[in-house]
This record gives C-alpha cells, structure tokens and sequence, in this order.
C-alpha cells in the first residue's frame, strides 16, 4: 500500500507497513507505535551505502514544510540509516553520574522556560566507531504525565506538594499543557527529593513503560525528529537508563539541533538570542539551583 504526502497539505499517514510517497521519492516505513513513524529508506536503495537523503532530499526547501508538518501530525519521525556531516549539528550536551540524575534524564520538553519553544527537536546518532547504548525515551506529552501519576509511590503522593492536587484520570483528561507541565514539575521535584538516584531511575523506568514509551535502542545514522511546540502532538523525551547505571562504560555520543529554527532557508538569518536562551537550559544543573526540567513549568 502506498500513501502520499501533499506539498501543502496536511500529510495522510501510512499504516503499519507501507510504502510512504514523499518529495517525488518512496520511502520504506513502519508504524511501530500510533505516535511514531519511520522511515527505513529509499526504497530501490536498501543496500547502498548510507547516504544523507535528509539534506538532499527530505529537507529540500521545497519540501521542508511539509516534512515538518509530518513531524507535527505523527509526533515522532524517525530517519534510519542516514549519513551526514551537516554543519548544523553540536554535541548534547549534559552527562548523567552515578550520584544524581541528570536534567536530561526527566521527561521534558526543549525550551521548557522560555515563552517561545522549538518546534521540534532533531537528536542524532552519528555513524561512529562506538554503539549507543543509552536509550532515549519518547512519549506523549498528557500519555507521560498521566503515566507519572499512576505509578507514583504512595508515600509520595501523600506529601505536601503533590496531597492537595486533583490526579484523578479524569482530572488529568480536562488539563491543558500548562496545567500538565506544572503538575509535572510537582512530580519531578518530589521524586528527586525523595528517592534516591537509582530509585528515581527505577521510578523512570516504570513511567517509560506505563507510558508505552518509544525507546528502541539508538542506530548509528539515526535522526529523531521529535515534535516539541507544535500544532499537532506534544511528545517529551528523556535520557533512559534500562539498567542500574554504574558509569564507566564505553558509549556512543549523540548531536542534536532545532531543525525548524537554525536549519533557515535562503535569506533567513537565525536568531541568536533564542537559541543561546534554549541552549543555557542544556547544561548540568548550578548547586542549589533547579533547572528547567525540574522548575515549576
């Protein structure tokens, strides 16, 4: 079965398995979840060398609208096998310890601070000589909260941040994103102030699952583009150890952009600004002071 994506309008997703028509190319994709498409290659080309089909082909100007409204209709649009040295990328930044989670280890949105938000997040694994071993957990932002909530220790619920707010389903049904992201924050301070680093791990691993998580293992030439502050689906991310994390093991590196904001057409200029604010929420927590996964949103 094939699908087609219009230049313009809104993109039509394919089932299951299926032959996806974009940028007057096939693609080979699947839909591994409701919220998750991806797109394997170019059919005709599944053994030829990996080749970086995102800049020359998907992200040609005159598609890169529509790829983006793709993005924001699925959630998350996952590129396999694909080669690129584009100038645009740097280093995630942030690096989790045995002792203390990193912020990167909360499910949170990019920008979460700030009045204006990316519009999604791009996270790649480079082709490299070392595997990625640590996962990278995606979810919907309400299907995360409502996961946070539901498998959250008693003893934590009856605290005083979290004892006077109304968690019930239905509750968390009638919430906007506003209201989520505070009950969010709620939750992710008393976690990290009550348990300790591996139970908070332990804690996250049972959201990721409660949640239905997207956390296949990393591909080396792998793009996820997911979607962040957008018209369509609110997906969150995480740092996901699926082991006690014990350090001191060889692992892969990752790099990422905001596609839609430093990725500019002819004559478009980035805003410097903007991006030196979202990049100084990336670091690793001030002593004594909360970053932005963990603020009240």
């Amino acid at each position: 079965m094939s699908e087609s994506v219009g230049h313009s309008a809104t993109p039509h997703l394919p089932p299951t398995s299926a032959l996806l028509e974009f940028a007057n190319h096939q693609w080979r994709v699947r839909r591994p979840k409701p919220f998750v498409l991806v797109i394997e290659g170019e059919v005709g080309q599944e053994t030829a060398a990996p080749s970086d089909y995102l800049h020359d082909k998907l992200l040609l100007p005159e598609w890169r609208e529509a790829f983006y409204q793709l993005v924001d209709a699925t959630g998350l649009v996952v590129c396999l096998n694909s080669h690129t040295q584009h100038p645009t990328y740097r280093d995630v930044r942030g690096r989790s310890s045995k002792g203390r989670l990193s912020q990167g280890e909360y499910y949170h949105h990019d920008g979460c601070t700030g009045p204006v938000k990316p519009r999604f997040v791009e996270i790649r694994c480079p082709i490299q000589p070392q595997t990625r071993g640590v996962a990278t957990a995606v979810a919907p932002h309400r299907d995360v909260v409502k996961a946070m909530v539901q498998v959250l220790p008693a003893e934590l619920v009856a605290t005083s941040a979290l004892a006077t707010q109304d968690m019930h389903p239905e509750a968390l049904d009638q919430m906007d994103a506003a209201a989520l992201d505070h009950l969010q924050g709620l939750i992710t301070r008393t976690v990290r102030k009550k348990l300790n680093a591996e139970g908070a791990r332990s804690y996250f691993r049972q959201v990721d699952a409660a949640a239905n998580a997207y956390f296949e293992p990393w591909a080396l030439g792998e793009s996820r583009f997911i979607a962040n502050a957008n018209s369509g689906v609110t997906m969150q991310h995480r740092r996901a150890y699926q082991a006690p994390h014990t350090g001191g093991v060889a692992n892969g590196h990752l790099v990422k952009r905001w596609t839609n904001e430093e990725l500019l057409l002819p004559g478009q200029v980035v805003d410097q600004a903007l991006i030196a604010a979202l990049c100084s929420e990336e670091g690793d927590e001030t002593e004594g002071v909360e970053g932005c996964y963990l603020g009240a949103h």
